[in-house]
């Protein structure tokens, strides 16, 4: 189990740190946002949405397996010494399997906002996404300050 949580962390980090795998996007970044040809973002939006979507249908079959092999077993959660484990193991990755399906919306609507012509401009402010932010996050839409304001999340 512990060595599965590992493989998936380092999986989230793969996918967010490949975005910029290739080259270094900062140099194309202005004031205003990205500046220069979108189809390289766009393609590299698609690859990491793509790397997401694989991890969605692991968990989801891991998931279903969880559930099966729980569904083979007469006792209740709650009486069974290993219950709890199984518990918390299938609330663990249906948890994963929720935020990897948001992280696949989230890549969808960026690449919205690039089609649109407003990818890397805060949602909330209007005021630029750092390239830094979007080199660690692509999906996101809102500025550091915004995300950090509780008002606005």
């Amino acid at each position: 189990m512990i060595e599965l949580m590992r493989r998936r962390a380092h999986g989230r980090e793969s996918a967010q740190a490949g975005i910029c795998a290739g080259g270094n996007l900062r140099r194309r970044w202005g004031a205003v946002g990205f500046m220069g040809d979108s189809s390289e973002l766009q393609a590299r939006l698609v690859e990491a949405r793509a790397r997401t979507v694989a991890q969605v249908a692991a968990l989801s079959s891991e998931f279903d397996g969880l559930v099966e092999a729980n569904a083979l077993v007469a006792t209740d959660d709650e009486h069974d010494p290993e219950g709890s484990s199984t518990a918390f193991e299938r609330a663990h990755v249906a948890s994963l399997l929720d935020a990897a399906r948001e992280h696949v919306a989230d890549f969808d609507r960026a690449l919205e906002r690039l089609a649109a012509g407003e990818y890397g401009r805060c949602e909330v402010c209007g005021a630029p996404i750092p390239a830094e932010r979007l080199e660690i996050r692509p999906a996101t839409s809102v500025c550091v300050r915004c995300a950090e304001n509780p008002r606005t999340r």
